[in-house]
């Protein structure tokens, strides 16, 4: 049978040994224990000895008895077990398949003596069909996946590996019926919650007369616009979701990840494909699209009052009062000038009375004043100063309120479906909030010129002191009347801080959802205390957990102090005590370390020896050592189906991190890098999910290469953001005047370990301080060991941990960062096209474009790295003193040997498996002239 999700390579490797086992697999499966022993020295002659012990270790080690050659193993693995049984001469093994069924029966007798079960035992086959069912049904993942936990399954549990086409025929049964199961309940739920809800969710397929588009894909359109108009047609959509109340459905049994994985599939098809799709699996699609784009249209909407509420009210309002000061500024120089040469005159002669002790004479004192200035211009500029310093201390905010009342013509449109919308609700903090919101509509059509708002009729608790001015002193209204305008953006001010703390939330929803709901709480937590505390070694109770943490903080400080003292004037910081009480720490700058000549010429000597190298053929030389490109597998089976993928990928790879589009990839006699195939793979195999399965690869394939373990263990990360403007109309771009001028951009939020490689991303709209989204990004890696540490510069909110004394820890902090701006660096040369700037309206296109430059970036670091390696390997063999703080201070993101422009080839040039490109000569006089320049 043929084997349709394993490639002929996975296939023949399948229950054989596919490479040499390394040092720790020989140590943990290939060594004989007593019991082993004794069981080996019932053969008399040596082969017999060797060759049972072989069969013993390999089935232990692959899973099942070699069928057609009992030896065909590695012949490390045969010495590794002819030393422990003391044979010198490992060959007499050759001898062993002289009588083939010896090695039969010895395989019967390894079965028996360690209880290993056949394949087709019924009580271990049917544990293994209930973990199998099991598995497919909880986990969304691909064929090979399932394949791999299958196998891993039957040698924990000793049951002997069965040939590869049954166990993929098996494979494949059992998600074929954990597909149906799950199309049948979601189906099934859809019909029993309305009989009529399969025909209205078939109707979304249809293109309505005159339009372009069926209302499924009208649907799925995000809006782009920043303005109040488009913020209540953000609302609209949302009510045209929610009209299906597809939250009856009771579909609670079903794990979340597969209706997610269910979701991506049908996004990923045309309305055409979904129509012709059977029952009850169009049904099911239809119903988890709906579903996701309920969640999906209330994030993107609030999304869109987030932006509306910071660029079009309070960022208009505080530049308009800002300008409005500015303006007034010269009034307030010339009147105080005035005031201060009156007041020094007057001080003057009120010092002279009081030294002479005569009478105050009042005439006297204007005279002296009038002669620097006349009494009417004192008077106006002291009136002037009045009028322009209010006495309020908060006048700069007031003044901003007065101008944000003025923005209720952008609000106006949304107000009724805002307060009528059914998607928000809160916590018991951001009740009172909500019923503000809710009172919205009517406020929206009340004719405040005829009946004018009383204090009454509002919530006098949602407005606050800045607000209170604006609210209720307008002096264009009535007497004792409520500015209706300013209030109504007073609530959605107190709306847009809610959010932001989840006070008030939404429901369904991926990004604004209710944190609260995802903590366990009683009987809940109850099942499962005991198991996560002691997952988190948390076995004492909690107020001695508490006491202990503060005993810490305390010999900390202590220790600090102490050391503080010792150091003297010799101590690197000091601590400042001001009046008020306040603690200051200051620390001296860290200076630069010196770079030794042997630095210098190593680093200039390696960059030389690194071959000359194009972005794609890099990229398939890396596949070739890890193959990462593997990992990208069709969104709905999990499969790869089509001949020369890798081409395509890496072609795709190239364009988005690149940003240089399909134009300069696309060959259209080549079928792999058809613009039509091209769209095809980018929209079924290019994904976040992808992305990160590959990344994954790499992150572990640079952890192995022994010239990292001189730069660190994974255990010290970076995060920090690189900023890209985002010249298109979009909701998920921000302002931010020092990085984008008048333009929005937005952040791609990247963690770096200490052996260079990215281990996590993610995109946020703006500039927002990296501190406030770190630890998203470090919750959320592609893979690599758990940073302990993490490093940040001093655009995030951090607390400064230093030594009085010794500056090892901060100058690694300060390498760590420098590694991260490093890495930026190279960011900026692969994404050299479109002048830099990000070219996509969608959250989802930004993040698979930044998620791909992430990924070369993994793979250029990677490369070089392996090349530095073998560099720095030569020139120890040639004879060169290579210090190892030398090695620790080479950086693998220099790139002057890597081509990034013009038009690319797509046609593979690997070395031969397990080799390198031959590494050039530093001393030929035919280098390049840039290998002589600065990078």
């Amino acid at each position: 049978m043929p084997v349709e999700f394993l490639t002929d390579e996975q296939a023949e490797a399948y229950g054989k040994f596919a490479e040499v086992p390394t040092r720790p697999e020989l140590e943990r499966f290939f060594f004989l224990d007593d019991v082993d022993r004794d069981l080996i020295e019932l053969r008399r002659s040596t082969h017999h000895q060797l060759g049972f012990a072989l069969q013993m270790c390999t089935v232990r080690y692959i899973g099942r008895f070699l069928p057609d050659d009992p030896l065909d193993a590695p012949w490390p693995v045969v010495e590794h077990l002819a030393a422990q049984l003391g044979i010198e001469d490992p060959s007499v093994v050759k001898r062993y398949t002289e009588r083939p069924k010896r090695a039969y029966e010895h395989a019967w007798e390894i079965r028996d003596a360690y209880e290993y079960h056949e394949y087709d035992d019924p009580e271990w086959s049917r544990r293994f069909r209930t973990f199998l069912h099991g598995r497919a049904w909880t986990h969304a993942e691909g064929p090979k996946a399932l394949f791999d936990h299958a196998v891993g399954w039957l040698r924990r549990n000793r049951v002997l590996l069965p040939g590869v086409s049954v166990l993929a025929r098996q494979v494949s049964e059992v998600r074929k019926a954990a597909e149906k199961r799950l199309h049948a309940t979601v189906a099934g739920a859809a019909r029993r919650a309305d009989p009529a809800l399969p025909g209205d969710l078939v109707a979304t397929l249809k293109t309505p007369e005159g339009s372009r588009f069926s209302e499924l894909e009208r649907l799925r359109r995000p809006p782009t616009r920043t303005t109040g108009t488009a913020f209540a047609r953000a609302l609209e959509r949302v009510d045209e979701i929610g009209a299906y109340r597809l939250g009856r459905l009771k579909l609670s049994q079903i794990p979340p990840n597969r209706m997610a994985a269910l979701a991506r599939y049908a996004l990923g098809s045309k309305a055409p494909l979904l129509e012709r799709a059977a029952e009850p699996k169009r049904t099911a699609m239809l119903t988890a699209v709906m579903r996701h784009l309920e969640a999906k249209a209330i994030d993107e909407a609030l999304d869109l009052f987030q932006v509306l509420m910071a660029t079009r009210l309070l960022n208009t309002a505080k530049r308009k009062t800002e300008k409005e000061r500015l303006s007034t500024l010269p009034q307030l120089e010339n009147a105080s000038r005035v005031l201060a040469r009156a007041a020094k005159v007057l001080f003057e002669e009120l010092e002279l009375v009081e030294e002479h002790d005569t009478d105050l004479e009042v005439a006297a004192l204007w005279a002296a004043v009038e002669e620097v200035a006349p009494r009417s211009a004192v008077m106006t500029a002291a009136a002037t100063v009045v009028s322009l310093v209010p006495e309020d201390e908060n006048s700069a905010e007031v003044a901003m309120r007065a101008a944000l009342a003025n923005r209720y013509a952008t609000v106006r449109p949304f107000l009724a479906l805002l307060g009528e919308s059914k998607a928000l609700d809160a916590a018991s903090a951001g009740k009172r909030v909500l019923a503000g919101v809710r009172a919205l509509p009517a406020l929206a059509r009340r004719k405040v010129g005829v009946k004018p708002l009383l204090p009454r009729e509002v919530d006098d608790k949602l407005v606050p002191p800045a607000w209170r001015k604006a609210v209720y002193a307008n002096p264009d209204l009535p007497q004792g009347a409520v500015d209706r305008d300013a209030y109504v953006v007073c609530v959605l001010e107190q709306l847009h801080r809610a959010l932001n703390n989840r006070d008030v939330f939404a429901t369904p929803s991926h990004r604004w959802s209710n944190p609260r709901a995802r903590l366990l709480d009683g009987p809940d937590w109850d099942a499962v205390e005991e198991d996560v505390l002691a997952a988190l070694s948390l076995d004492m109770p909690v107020t001695e957990h508490l006491e202990e943490l503060v005993r810490g903080l305390d010999a900390g400080w202590k220790q600090l102090a102490e050391r503080l003292q010792e150091a003297g004037p010799a101590a690197k910081v000091s601590i400042e005590v001001a009046g008020d009480g306040r603690v200051k720490l200051n620390v001296d700058k860290l200076g630069a370390l010196g770079e030794p000549r042997s630095l210098s010429w190593l680093r200039r000597r390696v960059e030389k020896m690194l071959p000359k190298i194009d972005l794609p053929d890099l990229l398939f030389e890396v596949n070739a050592w890890t193959g990462f490109l593997g990992a990208f597998v069709h969104l709905g089976d999990g499969t790869t189906r089509m001949k020369d993928l890798s081409t395509s990928v890496v072609a795709l790879l190239v364009s988005e991190a690149c940003n240089i589009g399909l134009a300069p990839v696309v060959n259209p006699c080549y079928e792999a890098l058809t613009r039509a195939r091209l769209v095809h793979v980018d929209q079924y195999y290019l994904r976040a999910d992808t992305i990160a399965a590959a990344n994954a690869r790499l992150i572990a394939a640079q952890a192995d290469i022994p010239i990292v373990r001189y730069w660190g263990e994974g255990l010290l990360a970076s995060v920090d953001g690189l900023r890209f403007q985002v010249p298109m109309r979009t909701i998920n771009a921000a302002p931010s005047p020092k990085y984008f001028g008048f333009k929005r951009g937005i952040t791609w939020l990247n963690a770096v370990n200490d052996q260079v490689a990215g281990i996590g991303q993610m995109v946020v709209p703006g500039t927002p301080r990296d501190s406030l989204h770190i630890l998203d990004a470090l919750l959320n890696l592609d893979g690599g060991v758990k940073p302990e540490m993490v490093a940040t510069d001093n655009a995030s909110y951090s607390d400064m941990v230093v030594d009085p004394v010794d500056d090892t820890y901060r100058r690694q902090m300060n390498r760590q960062l420098t590694v991260q701006e490093s890495r930026h660096k190279l960011a900026r040369d692969v994404c050299h096209g479109k002048r830099g700037t990000i070219h996509q309206a969608y959250r989802d296109g930004m993040e698979d474009q930044l998620g791909a430059l992430g990924l070369i970036l993994n793979a250029i670091v990677l490369w070089t790295t392996r090349y530095l390696d073998a560099a720095v390997a030569q020139l120890r063999a040639e004879g060169h003193e290579i210090r190892d703080e030398d090695i620790a201070r080479l950086s693998p993101l220099k790139h002057r040997n890597l081509n990034l422009l013009g038009r690319y080839s797509f046609t593979a040039s690997t070395p031969a498996a397990g080799a390198l490109r031959p590494l050039r000569d530093p001393d030929t006089s035919d280098l390049d002239e840039d290998d002589n320049g600065e990078e």
